[in-house]
């Protein structure tokens, strides 16, 4: 079949623009990355900034593109050593150079061909064709442009080329043709626009077609109000209608790229303005519009200085210059302020395009366009404010800075996101769409040509066929469809229909390629949703390009309360990065892929932050409101309220009358804003754009937003419940217990109010937070509040417990500051009574009362160590009274040989005072554990309280650790058996007996006659206690000012801990302890010293404490060793000492 000299079939225009197009912006990417690398000190090439080689490349750039190396050897003599590196390093970017020079050359050959075809081009027919082609145009030209900017690329050729002069005895086969290419072009427009004179005709023809498309997009924002443009809402009848167009694909063609093609095209046709009405108008409308385009990437080129610089030259030209002024300054007059109007407008429409696609997903098949066009609009605002910011030609910058900008952002990715959820849904719709409709109409257009040839018919049937063979099952079934095929075909068709002589004209069927352009957009609704999406709203131009306008965009929404609900959108842009890579530079791959996962954490991390920091300040007014209501601050309202009752003044006329908690809730009118309510606005705002999605994928990673607020919440609510405990190492000051627990109770609730904003498990923070506050120190190393208060309480109440200036009263359950001349900083009831403990408990949780139960134990073992010592050093004369108890006089001779006796008692004491306490911790913990899991609790005790007495005594043990852990009292305690017996087996303890004894090894049976003898030096020791004033009995505290009534717990507990490690019988041996003791003390009832028997019956009152708080003594024991009348005598006598001392 003949089609005249040149067949287009053969010539393949719709392959080649297709290859070309893609290859070029391989290219251009190259390209861009050698000007980047170039004008970065720390990645050009070395050879460009080493001294030795800069009269080299001096040289180089001078001669270029001539090659001399005869009579320059001494200049040249430096790149001699260093060829082999150059040609290595340098042969990425000269091949670069000479893959530009071969693009050219087969642009340039098919540009030729397409002239020599006299192809018609029009965008609203053949649109694939005329878009192809106007884009391979521009992208040549955008390639030369950005070479012609790459300022040390005559340095890098021609170094390169001298090294391969060097190395292989001539220069590179391609430099010639490279190097006139790089001199031809220096000024590239200038001479692309000669080189153009021959495609003017094709190029403006494809120009002109943009008169029905161009000024419709172009249009104000007033305009679009007007025609309702993108409203689903306007029209409530014709909702359901396919949104048409017979000019489809137009309508969501970027704004950009159609400008870029009206500057250069005209720029290189520019005889064309001087002859066309349509030409100019189209040449102005756009020259109004911008003052710069974007080239590739950031890189930008001014549009009227470069088309006044070029025009100058030309004569007859003053009417276009005076044209360029006048849009000049109309663009940099107006253009900002549409723009910004344009964005305003876009921000209420695509929100309300979202919302209604929201409540309705099925309006997406017949107004996908509207999305695409909605997408499409806005990315082109974005850039053209981004392209603008950054290259400010105005004084004002009021246009270029819009604080708003998130929010339009925001929407375009919520109709993203729309688009991928219902794919589905736009897949069946267009199914129904191609095979009940298009393929019919198609059908009868093709039935209707006058004139079809057999290759045309072929594809044209095809076309039919494959759209009546579509089915919903085919959606259904999960089917993965593909009609890239058809819209080739429909390319190549375009093309073959278009060239002059073709049998079939396109520019005669026009209907024919208006239909077959929407029947493209709806095959590309079924299949290619995910380019479409890339195609009309990829803002991947943010990554590495804009960077520092992207962040600074980013604080701007963080800062703007109103806008960080939208603050998500930033690290979703992320996602779009790696969209402008390309296969033609895998090289910048990587860093783009990095630069888009950190600037994503980052993103993140920053909202995390900030939620972080409203919730720590809406815990911090909560705590204050919380503290409002205290015990301690109810004082002064009672105190006025008892006044009041009986008619006193109440203090100085005038006084302001405290606020009562509560009152900050009394609002007089809804216009009243607190802090607190802004705090949970601006709140509420941002966990929206946490929770906004799940997760999302950048770079093969996945982000999860939540999971960054979980992390930040946990790291302050650590640092928070260690900063409300007030620790001051220096003054020793701490928080009651009781007020941190409210603090941390306040602080929880606020915690768990996030969860209906975000949806995290706080319970999951509680846990990980709460269960490492129980233990000495944290995941990060730092203490907790479980090692500060156990600090606290050992380090200063109890050690001024030692120091005498405070006693435990059995009485209040509580530790009570003593009068002395220097007071205490802190009052040690407020810190050691019920209440107090019981908050104590409720903070550290069995681990951490476990802790601190340990730190005693510690205390307590170190004390023993020295009492052994002291066992050691009167071994003998102990060992003697043990068997002399019956013999007074010897007794008597024999105790005054001892040692010590007061450092025995006083160690004794401090055990003492150390085991009340921890009672006091236990009872509190029980009493804690009884409220949160009483069934468990009662299982544990009574579990403890059946063990038979044949049980071993290693099972017994962990039945004692169990019920202690659950702070039930046990008749052996394990924490003290535990801390001794390590004790016992330590280095220290040994090492300080071995010095004493002088033995190597101490038997099993010396550490148990060594326990032996400590009973025994403590029951011979008592009665010096009635000498001391301090040991008077008050029966209103039930115990001893200088705590020796501590002595009965010290004994029952050190006694049992001790026989239990050494296997012997602690009856037994508390048994011999109550003979010695009580014979001790009967022999002060026969003293006549009134100083030595001064606290007489308060002393013996011991052994009836000895007896109540042991379990393995009786009433009847002390009853066969101590007459009970000389207790019930000395209860008396206590009491009435008391009385008459009150009195």
């Amino acid at each position: 079949m003949s089609r005249g000299v040149i067949q287009p079939s053969q010539q393949k225009l719709a392959e080649k623009l297709t290859i070309l197009n893609d290859r070029g912006i391989g290219m251009l990417t190259r390209v861009y990355n050698i000007k980047k690398a170039c004008g970065d000190p720390k990645a050009k090439p070395s050879y460009l900034v080493d001294k030795n080689l800069e009269s080299a490349v001096k040289f180089i750039v001078r001669k270029f593109p001539a090659v001399e190396t005869r009579n320059n050897n001494q200049q040249l003599a430096q790149l001699q050593k260093e060829k082999s590196e150059i040609l290595k390093n340098l042969a990425l970017y000269y091949f670069t150079f000479v893959d530009v020079m071969e693009f050219k050359d087969h642009v340039c050959e098919l540009l030729n061909t397409i002239d020599a075809c006299q192809v018609f081009f029009d965008i609203t027919v053949n649109f694939d064709l005329t878009k192809n082609y106007l884009d391979l145009v521009v992208t040549y030209t955008t390639l030369m442009t950005i070479l012609s900017r790459i300022e040390e690329r005559k340095a890098i050729i021609g170094l390169y080329n001298y090294a391969h002069e060097m190395t292989h005895g001539a220069s590179d086969r391609e430099y010639p043709r490279l190097g006139q290419m790089i001199v031809d072009y220096e000024n590239p427009l200038k001479k692309l626009m000669e080189e153009f004179v021959p495609h003017g005709k094709s190029l403006s023809d494809a120009l002109i077609s943009l008169q029905m498309v161009y000024p419709r997009r172009n249009l104000s924002a007033d305009q679009w109000r007007n025609a309702q443009l993108l409203s689903l809402i306007s029209a409530p009848s014709t909702m359901l209608n396919p949104a048409q167009s017979d000019t489809m694909p137009c309508e969501y063609l970027s704004l950009d790229a159609m400008e870029k093609w009206i500057v250069f095209g005209f720029i290189l046709c520019h005889a064309v303005l001087n002859s066309d009405a349509a030409a100019l108008s189209l040449w102005k409308l756009a020259l109004q519009s911008s003052t710069c385009l974007c080239l590739f990437r950031d890189e930008v080129f001014h549009i009227h200085k470069a088309a006044e610089d070029l025009f100058v030259n030309i004569r007859g030209y003053n009417k276009r210059i005076n044209d360029i002024r006048e849009c000049k300054e109309q663009a940099l007059s107006h253009a900002g302020s549409m723009h910004r109007e344009r964005r305003k407008f876009l921000r209420s429409a695509l929100k309300e395009l979202a919302t209604v696609l929201a409540d309705q997903p099925g309006l997406l098949g017949p107004k996908a366009l509207f999305v695409f066009m909605a997408l499409s609009f806005a990315r082109d605002e974005i850039i053209w404010l981004l392209r603008h910011a950054d290259n400010i030609q105005k004084k004002s910058t009021d246009d270029f800075i819009d604080k708003h900008i998130a929010e339009l952002i925001f929407y375009m990715e919520e109709l993203r996101a729309h688009v991928r959820k219902y794919g589905p849904v736009m897949q069946r719709y267009y199914v129904q769409y191609l095979s009940g409709f298009d393929a019919v109409v198609l059908n009868e257009l093709v039935q209707n040509l006058s004139v079809c040839p057999e290759d045309e018919s072929i594809i044209m049937s095809s076309f039919v066929n494959t759209m009546t063979s579509l089915s919903v099952k085919q959606v259904e079934d999960g089917e993965v469809f593909d009609f890239r095929g058809l819209r080739l075909d429909w390319f190549r068709l375009q093309a073959y229909t278009s060239v002059s002589k073709a049998s079939l004209g396109i520019a005669d069927h026009k209907e024919l390629g208006k239909m077959m352009n929407t029947i493209i957009f709806h095959t590309k609704m079924v299949d290619s949703l995910v380019e479409m999406l890339v195609e009309t709203s990829d803002l991947s131009i943010f990554c590495s390009f804009y960077s520092r306008a992207f962040e600074k965009m980013f604080q701007q929404c963080l800062e703007l309360p109103s806008q960080s609900r939208h603050s998500i959108c930033f690290p979703l842009l992320c996602t779009h990065f790696m969209s402008c890579t390309h296969e033609l530079c895998p090289e910048e791959r990587h860093h783009i892929g990095d630069r888009s996962l950190s600037l994503c954490n980052m993103f993140l991390d920053e909202m995390a932050k900030q939620a972080r920091n409203l919730i720590t300040d809406i815990c911090t007014e909560q705590c204050t409101l919380s503290d409002q209501l205290l015990p301690k601050h109810c004082a002064k309202t009672i105190s006025q309220a008892v006044n009041k009752k009986s008619k006193k003044a109440t203090g100085k006329k005038g006084e302001p009358e405290r606020e009562k908690p509560g009152v900050e809730s009394m609002r007089k009118n809804r216009l009243l804003v607190t802090n607190l309510d802004k705090l949970h606005t601006a709140l509420s705002e941002l966990c929206f754009s946490i929770n906004y999605v799940p997760n999302l994928a950048v770079w093969e990673h996945t982000f999860t937003p939540r999971e960054y607020l979980t992390s930040h919440l946990e790291i302050r609510f650590t640092k928070s419940i260690v900063g409300m405990t007030m620790y001051n190492q220096a003054t020793q000051e701490i928080a009651k217990p009781s007020e941190l627990l409210t603090s941390v109770r306040a602080y929880m609730t606020v915690l768990q109010s996030i969860e209906n904003y975000v949806t995290i498990d706080i319970t999951r923070v509680f846990n990980n937070v709460l269960l490492q506050q129980t233990q000495h120190l944290d995941s990060h190393g730092e203490p907790t509040i479980t090692s500060l208060y156990t600090n606290w309480y050992l380090e200063t109440l109890l050690r001024q417990v030692s120091n005498g200036h405070i006693a435990y009263f059995p009485a209040m359950k509580a530790f009570v500051n003593l009068p002395t001349e220097n007071e205490l900083t802190f009052n040690a009831e407020e810190y050691s009574d019920i209440s107090e403990m019981r908050s104590l408990s409720e903070l550290l949780g069995p681990y951490g009362m476990k802790f601190l139960s340990e730190s005693l134990m510690w205390h307590i073992s170190s004390q023993v160590a020295e009492l052994k010592k002291l066992v050691v050093e009167n071994m003998e004369v102990l060992t003697q009274m043990r068997t002399s108890f019956d013999k007074p006089e010897h007794m008597a001779a024999l105790f005054k040989k001892l040692t010590s006796v007061d450092s025995v008692l006083k160690r004794m004491t401090i055990i003492g005072v150390i085991l009340s306490f921890r009672s006091l911790a236990q009872e509190a913990l029980r009493d804690v554990l009884s409220c949160h899991i009483p069934f468990l609790v009662s299982s544990v005790e009574d579990f403890k309280d059946h063990i038979p007495r044949e049980t071993d005594m290693k099972v017994a043990m962990n039945v004692y650790e169990l019920s202690s852990a659950a702070g039930l009292p046990c008749e052996i305690d394990p924490a003290l058996v535990v801390a001794l017996s390590s004790q016992k087996s330590g280095e220290a303890q040994t090492h300080a007996l071995k010095k004493l004894v002088c033995a190597e090894n101490i038997s099993p049976e010396e550490e148990y006659k060594i326990a032996c003898l400590l009973m025994v030096f403590v029951a011979v020791s008592l009665p010096t206690l009635a000498s001391n004033v301090m040991s008077q009995y008050s029966p209103a505290i039930e115990g001893h000012c200088n705590n020796i009534h501590c002595l009965a717990k010290a004994i029952n507990q050190i006694a049992a801990a001790l026989f239990t490690i050494h296997k012997g019988s602690i009856e037994d041996r508390l048994k011999e302890f109550l003979a010695l003791a009580s014979s001790s003390l009967l022999k002060i009832g026969q003293e006549t010293d009134k100083m030595t028997t001064r606290n007489r019956e308060s002393v013996y009152l011991l052994l009836d404490m000895i007896v109540q708080e042991s379990p393995f003594l009786t009433m009847d024991l002390l009853e066969s060793c101590f007459p009970y009348v000389l207790l019930r005598n000395a209860y008396h006598a206590v009491y009435k000492q008391s009385i008459s001392a009150n009195a």
